[in-house]
């Protein structure tokens, strides 16, 4: 298999395992007003996973 045709797997397996960031995210922003500490809370676990997730599958993709 080429690296083009593996493309849509590759953001398909990227965007389930990062979908409780995109969620806590989302989550996040409709606490925004209502509950600032929650949502700072959970921008922070976000903005980790993104972080850490992204290191760990661009590792990957590399091998």
């Amino acid at each position: 298999m080429s690296k083009n045709s593996m493309l849509p797997l590759i953001i398909t397996i990227y965007l389930f395992f990062h979908s409780p960031a995109i969620i806590a995210s989302i989550i996040g922003l409709f606490q925004l007003k209502t509950k600032p500490q929650n949502a700072k809370k959970l921008f922070i676990f976000a903005g980790i996973y993104f972080l850490i997730g992204g290191g760990i599958c661009g590792a990957l993709l590399n091998a």
